[in-house]
């Protein structure tokens, strides 16, 4: 299963600040099909603590956003329209922000992604 989230309402990083990010349920894997005023690397792994996901950096088990109350270990869910509260620390001052998630996409079909990045290899 496949998500397609969209982060949201970080409001003192940048009014318009955004980010769309397609998350791996089975591969916990993540990439970031767009942004603007978020600083993300381009891809990145996804781990599960307590019902909220972690989405972290390729090589960096320290999460960059935390994804409140999106339990990525559910039968069930998560579904589209759920939405919930994002946190990520905006500087070395580990400066709270805090914003929102929103699944715009659950996309349950098997296809290979358009590109490889998204899995850290090198297209053919």
């Amino acid at each position: 299963m496949r998500l397609t989230i969209h982060l949201d309402a970080f409001d003192r990083a940048n009014p318009m600040a955004f980010a769309i990010l397609w998350l791996d349920r089975e591969t916990r894997q993540w990439s970031r099909e767009g942004h603007m005023g978020l600083d993300l690397p381009e891809w990145g792994t996804l781990h599960v603590d307590c019902g909220n996901a972690l989405v972290c950096g390729p090589n960096d088990p320290v999460p960059c956003r935390v994804l409140e109350g999106l339990d990525l270990n559910t039968a069930d869910g998560p579904f589209e329209g759920e939405t919930g509260r994002a946190q990520w620390c905006a500087n070395e001052a580990r400066t709270l922000m805090t914003g929102h998630w929103h699944i715009q996409c659950v996309d349950n079909d098997s296809v290979e992604p358009e590109h490889s990045i998204f899995a850290g290899e090198e297209t053919p």
